[in-house]
């Protein structure tokens, strides 16, 4: 089995707090009744939640996307997946908690 594969594989596991919350509200066509993934696996990369019918993925990020490291990293990586044809979204971690009402308004800008 592919690397890549089994890793995104094991990170569905093992959703963070944030992506739990998230994932129930778009899991099963829950969301506009499109059908959205996670963990899923865009060349060497995994992203958190992915509607390849939109060409929309969701980013969650934590506290250490903030270090120079990780935004270099993160700008790098946004580059990559855009080649694809896809719109990348990112929430940190304490908007899903305070203010999931607002991220749901900003991906209905990308819906819509």
């Amino acid at each position: 089995m592919d690397k890549i594969v089994s890793l995104a594989r094991n990170l569905r596991k093992k959703l963070t707090p944030q992506k739990e919350k998230l994932w129930k509200l778009l899991r099963n066509k829950r969301y506009k009744n499109l059908k959205f993934r996670r963990q899923y696996p865009i060349g060497k990369y995994i992203v958190d939640f992915i509607c390849r019918e939109k060409r929309l993925i969701i980013e969650l990020d934590g506290g250490q996307h903030n270090e120079p490291n990780n935004i270099q990293s993160d700008i790098s990586r946004s580059k990559y997946i855009e080649q694809y044809g896809y719109t990348i979204l990112r929430f940190w971690n304490n908007e899903i908690d305070n203010n999931i009402e607002g991220v749901f308004k900003e991906i209905d800008k990308y819906i819509d």
